[in-house]
């Protein structure tokens, strides 16, 4: 969640609900805040999810990331549970405001896990707790304005149905789940941000192929690696324990490190939800797209 940039004032949808925050609600929830909103949101210094600079992210602007502590001025703690899941969702505020899109928008996670996030972050636990650390306004770079003005940057559909969670005794079904619908690995394992489809992820241009312009915390320019099944540019040599390794310690079968800032090594990830991605990108075709890596 990122703080108000003056592009678009729109009516949020009232949603009358009520989160109920079991203890298998929090535990999911700080599982996928972990993977979801820390790497934005978490601040060394306050040891909060108060917001910070997005260094990584300069193709959008000087970016802050907002405050998303039980604050109730700088946070989101007069926030209701129906406000958090329709901004979530389509990235609409409650005060009319739309954020571009360096916010991610989970338009297709379920419902559960939705909720999850929801009763984490209405939890006692220390990284949401009150704080009145205030992020200075966003400054959309050029990129961010353009894709506003095209329209190609706007606000999601609040969904009209259910959306269950997958099909878990399926297990490429639940890699798939986990790699287009809850952690959006495409969004930067694709082609371009600007040209992703997250509406129907597979017809992103360039789909899961890497090449994505990106940036380290240093600053220093990096592009997202193809992990297709491609045996030349991709990780089609890759065994199903190299991939798991990587993904979760960051360590590819040359043990040169493989997960640079941005991206995180999914610790939290299960041994087989990890397992089920890689099950799922076996299914994806193949890019043949050589990504140099520069350590």
């Amino acid at each position: 969640m990122f703080r108000n940039v003056q592009f678009q004032n729109t009516r949020q949808k009232k949603i009358d609900i009520k989160v109920d925050a079991t203890p298998e609600r929090i535990a999911q929830g700080q599982k996928l805040a972990t993977m979801l909103c820390r790497s934005c949101h978490y601040n060394e210094t306050t040891d909060e999810f108060t917001g910070r600079e997005l260094t990584e992210a300069p193709q959008f602007g000087k970016i802050y990331s907002a405050n998303i502590t039980h604050d109730s001025i700088v946070g989101i703690g007069n926030w209701s549970d129906g406000d958090l899941i329709y901004f979530i969702r389509t990235g609409i505020r409650p005060d009319g405001q739309y954020v571009p899109p360096y916010m991610p928008k989970l338009i297709h996670i379920s419902d559960e896990d939705l909720n999850s996030i929801i009763a984490f972050l209405r939890s006692d636990n220390g990284w949401v707790k009150a704080n009145t650390a205030h992020m200075p306004a966003s400054q959309p770079g050029f990129i961010t304005k353009f894709l506003v003005t095209i329209n190609a940057a706007k606000p999601f559909e609040f969904p009209t149905h259910v959306i269950p969670g997958p099909d878990t005794t399926n297990k490429a079904e639940l890699g798939k789940y986990i790699a287009l619908y809850q952690l959006e690995c495409y969004s930067c394992h694709s082609q371009s941000f600007a040209k992703n489809n997250y509406y129907e992820p597979a017809k992103s241009p360039g789909f899961f192929g890497g090449g994505n312009e990106m940036y380290g915390l240093d600053g220093n320019k990096i592009y997202s690696l193809n992990i297709t099944m491609d045996k030349n540019t991709g990780i089609g040599n890759w065994s199903e324990a190299d991939f798991i390794k990587a993904l979760k310690s960051g360590i590819v079968p040359n043990e040169q490190p493989a997960l640079r800032q941005p991206m995180q090594p999914y610790a939290n990830l299960t041994d087989e939800e990890a397992s089920a991605i890689y099950a799922y990108l076996k299914t994806v075709p193949a890019v043949n797209n050589k990504v140099e890596r520069k350590f």
